[in-house]
């Protein structure tokens, strides 16, 4: 199972905007990378190198959307990335002005995944929705084909399942400092699951059963 990532940044001064000793485009890419989401599609128009040269040395590749809508610029890059990699079954929907989300996150969205392989996933944090938001890409001819709006009265369009995070990253974007974010409070429970009763079975047996 491979779940790729599509960051849209808000241009070019947006991408490299300080964001505690990176430029914001370079530190997604790396959380991103950190969670397991490859491959990894930057959209953004750089005509003058300088996106690139902040990538140089990360996994991601840049590809120029021209004159694309939003949700358009937001298919180009799945389809980039369902490209690159032939195994590709998701990709993260991430705009480039989440600066702050964990790399957990991006972790626990690609563990529901493997879990519910057909459904758009958002992550949340005490009941508010947030990003990135996993696609299948079963479903981008489904949520991602309108001809122009915003991704995200696209993603209203369809059915999408929530998972509480406590990311506040997944919620809070680029306008609230690092260090001014509210506490991680991470995943109620494990996002795979409750892990095994090992033994369970055994402990209803008798004693006798057992060979004791």
């Amino acid at each position: 199972m491979t779940v790729g990532v599509v960051i849209v940044p808000d241009g070019v001064d947006a991408a490299l905007a300080d964001a505690t000793g990176r430029a914001a485009v370079r530190r997604i890419v790396d959380s991103a990378w950190a969670g397991g989401a490859i491959p990894i599609v930057v959209v953004a128009c750089d005509a003058d190198g300088r996106i690139a040269e902040v990538l140089e040395g990360s996994p991601a590749v840049i590809i120029d959307p021209g004159k694309a809508s939003e949700v358009a610029t937001y298919r180009l890059g799945a389809e980039a990335a369902a490209a690159a990699v032939q195994e590709t079954s998701a990709v993260l929907l991430w705009p480039g002005r989440m600066t702050w989300a964990d790399p957990e996150t991006v972790t626990s969205l690609i563990e529901a995944h493997g879990r519910s392989a057909g459904e758009l996933t958002r992550p949340r944090r005490a009941g508010e929705s947030g990003w990135p938001v996993l696609v299948p890409v079963s479903r981008f001819e489904a949520v991602l084909s309108a001809a122009g709006g915003s991704i995200e009265e696209a993603l209203a369009d369809g059915a999408t399942s929530t998972v509480e995070l406590g990311d506040p990253g997944s919620v809070i974007g680029a306008e609230v400092a690092l260090d001014e974010l509210p506490d991680y409070a991470g995943p109620p429970e494990p996002v795979g699951g409750p892990p095994p009763e090992w033994g369970a079975a055994a402990a209803d047996q008798p004693e006798a059963e057992l060979g004791r």
